[in-house]
Formats: C-alpha cells, sequence, structure tokens
C-alpha cells in the first residue's frame, strides 16, 4: 500500500484471520452487498461472510477542513466506536460484539472508515415500544433505566441516546438483554443528578415509561425519584417535534 493510499486496519484478539473481509469492504459497499440496515449520513449494512453476520458502519467522508484534521491529528469515529465498545463490556455494559475497523487515507488526508461488530441477537429497538406490544415492557425499561445508570456511574454519557441506538431483547435464560450503539459520540466526566436525566432527553417516554425509567433510575444511583421523573419530564419537553403517544 503507498502512502497516497494507505490503510489502517485494526482487528480484536478474538477474530483474527478476518483480514480480507474488512480489506474488502469499500467494493462490498460499492456492490451494495448484504442487507441494507440504514442509509443516511452514515451507512449500515449487515453482511453474512463464512457463515457469520456481521454488521458493518461506513462513515462518509469528511469535509476537506474534516479530512485534514481526522487525517493527522483525531481518530476516526470508526476508531472511536472501536474503543467506546471495548470499554463498554470492560464495565458490563451490553453492545454488540466489536470486530474491528478500518481507516483509509489518501496522502494526509482522511477519507473513509468502516466498524465492524458481529451482529446482535436483540431482535427490537426502543422505538418498538410505541409500536408493538411486549408483555414485560416495565421489565425492558427497567433494564434500559440500570444500564443508564451503569453508565452514567462510570462518567459516561451516550451523546446521540436516541430511539433507535437502544437494542432489547431476551436471552436464554429469560432475562432481558439491553446493548446500546452507535458508540462514536461519547461524554466522558461526572454525571449529577441534572445531567444524568438529561441525558434521557431523546427518549420518547409516556408519563406511566418515565416514571418507571426514574423510578429505577433513582434506585441505581441514590436519587429521589421525584426528582428524576420530574427532571425527565422538564427535559423531554423541550424537544422538538417529539412524538410520545404509546401505540
Amino acid at each position: 500500500m503507498s502512502f497516497w493510499n494507505h490503510r489502517t486496519l485494526v482487528l480484536h484478539p478474538d477474530f483474527t484471520g478476518l483480514d480480507d473481509f474488512l480489506l474488502g469492504l469499500p467494493e462490498r459497499f460499492a456492490r451494495q452487498e448484504g442487507q441494507l440496515i440504514h442509509n443516511g449520513r452514515n451507512q449500515l449494512r449487515r453482511i453474512d461472510y463464512k457463515g457469520t453476520a456481521y454488521v458493518v458502519k461506513a462513515f462518509r467522508r469528511p469535509n476537506f477542513v474534516n479530512r485534514f484534521v481526522y487525517g493527522i491529528f483525531r481518530p476516526s469515529k470508526a476508531m472511536r466506536s472501536y474503543r467506546n465498545a471495548l470499554l463498554y463490556l470492560r464495565i458490563g455494559v451490553g453492545t454488540p460484539r466489536p470486530v474491528g475497523y478500518m481507516n483509509l487515507r489518501k496522502g494526509l488526508l482522511f477519507d473513509r472508515s468502516y466498524f465492524v461488530t458481529l451482529a446482535s441477537d436483540c431482535p427490537y429497538r426502543y422505538e418498538d415500544l410505541f409500536t408493538r406490544h411486549f408483555d414485560r415492557q416495565e421489565d425492558i425499561l427497567r433494564a434500559i433505566a440500570r444500564t443508564t445508570a451503569c453508565l452514567h456511574e462510570h462518567g459516561l454519557a451516550h451523546k446521540d441516546y436516541g430511539r433507535a441506538n437502544i437494542l432489547f431483547g431476551e436471552n436464554a435464560q429469560g432475562d432481558i438483554q439491553i446493548e446500546i450503539v452507535d458508540l462514536n459520540r461519547m461524554a466522558v466526566g461526572p454525571l449529577d443528578l441534572q445531567a444524568g436525566c438529561k441525558n434521557f432527553e431523546r427518549l420518547p417516554a409516556t408519563p406511566e415509561m418515565h416514571r418507571i425509567l426514574a423510578d429505577e433510575y433513582a434506585k441505581a444511583r441514590g436519587f429521589d425519584a421525584h426528582r428524576c421523573l420530574e427532571l425527565m419530564q422538564a427535559y423531554r419537553r423541550v424537544q422538538p417535534g417529539k412524538i410520545d403517544n404509546l401505540y
């Protein structure tokens, strides 16, 4: 690989041998291989390779200034996603298992990056709570609240904590499983009562859902549940375009 076209490839030790798969990702995306999961600012695809399902996030090429910044000074979004996924797993917060990432650079200019995980076993997203009925809805919400509290106790706040980035399901033991995705934007530092409750602001919730989230979050962090509920509802009310009607 020449200086002009440079690739940086990092694989988790559990997934050695996938070099060819990651190196071929630009061509796989160019021919639209696999199942398209999301196509917006970035593209997300589920791709099967040698009998295993992977989810690949392709980050779009930054603007010219940021191509220089990412090329020299800042870690790529794919690298941050990979590192944050390892951190989540280390503190006991669920996220799809990180496989690795690849950065592409042309000379001193950053080009694109790709982040790869195993496909999640969680079949649902938080937003599904508004379109489907779940017998264990309260258990799901309490598990989400505890997961969020764990992040906050470790001084981590997901900066895009929205309806599409919280996955859930039930494992073989019958326990609710929560996984958080889209990890490239993370705030690090102490989170007090106000900051912690504000981190819920992008999650739609009915009054009853807010009550459950606030109650479990308060228990996990030693806060007053009534004050948590007040703050969560107040922060949610100022969100533009919110739709919080269940079913």
